[in-house]
């Protein structure tokens, strides 16, 4: 796969502060463009709280406030585009910025179909207290889940990526999410290391040895790993010892029923993850 554009939509932020820093750093390693993107959420605009009842509470109507709200989401939407683009223009990467109003995962969607090839979304959005509780933001899940691109999604804080691991687990996703982070180890130089959870040697000997076989075509730099014990517990445990700054993972793995569902492997270990995560499908 060629990473020619990356989408980075944005919100403002803290988190999505921290993701402009990921993308302006990957865009000058492999040499991608990179596009902001804001989307004006039209639930904003249009709330039907000012149309079924102010008129009865005495307040202005939508017809008086709709304006308003429209001009100042407008103007926030500007200077969040223009901060960005700021930013990009310091660091020597080139940059676009597009505005559009929707709903916010659909319109993400819809802009990455033909127009790049990795999007780039924060862990946690500017809404992210709104949303019930959720494991990981819905905006992210339904990304990661519709959007057939590579997601790549990072956590609260940022620091710079020097080295790559992979979560093979010998699953077609699996097998994709190699060749992705072969690929990016070729582009950028990063060693490479290749992790399996199993639950015995002899199992996770198996799967290392048909990962090395994989990796042969690409010889980047890389190693292999078996942990044994929990899935989760030991991928975040090998992201929070600093032996790899990306993790690349399929969004998917042997067990797609259990994935389908809030709480399930990948999207804990995005909420989790010290370290950007890569999902891909």
């Amino acid at each position: 796969m060629i990473l020619r554009d990356i989408l980075i939509p944005l919100d403002g932020s803290e988190h999505s502060q921290t993701a402009i820093s990921y993308g302006i750093y990957l865009a000058g390693k492999i040499k991608a463009g990179l596009t902001g993107l804001h989307v004006i959420d039209i639930r904003l605009i249009h709330g039907p709280v000012f149309t079924d009842v102010s008129g009865s509470i005495g307040i202005p109507s939508y017809e008086e406030l709709g304006p308003a709200i429209e001009n100042s989401l407008d103007a926030k939407a500007d200077a969040i585009l223009a901060d960005f683009q700021k930013q990009c223009e310091a660091a020597g990467i080139q940059a676009k910025r597009k505005k559009v109003t929707g709903i916010i995962d659909d319109a993400i969607i819809e802009e990455a179909q033909g127009r790049c090839d990795l999007i780039l979304l924060s862990q946690q959005g500017e809404h992210f207290h709104l949303e019930g509780g959720a494991i990981i933001g819905s905006t992210t899940q339904s990304v990661i889940r519709r959007s057939g691109k590579p997601v790549l999604v990072t956590p609260k804080g940022y620091r710079e990526v020097n080295s790559i691991a992979a979560a093979y687990d010998g699953s077609a996703p699996a097998q994709k999410a190699l060749k992705l982070a072969a690929e990016l180890a070729g582009l950028t130089g990063w060693p490479l290391t290749v992790v399996t959870i199993a639950g015995d040697q002899e199992w996770g000997r198996q799967i290392t040895e048909k990962a090395g076989e994989y990796l042969a075509p690409f010889s980047p730099e890389s190693k292999t790993i078996v942990l044994i014990g929990n899935e989760e517990k030991e991928l975040l445990n090998f992201t929070r010892e600093g032996a790899a700054d990306m993790l690349v993972m399929g969004a998917y793995g042997h067990n797609i029923i259990r994935e389908l569902v809030v709480g399930s492997l990948t999207s804990s270990i995005i909420k989790k993850s010290a370290v950007p995560v890569l999902l891909t499908r």
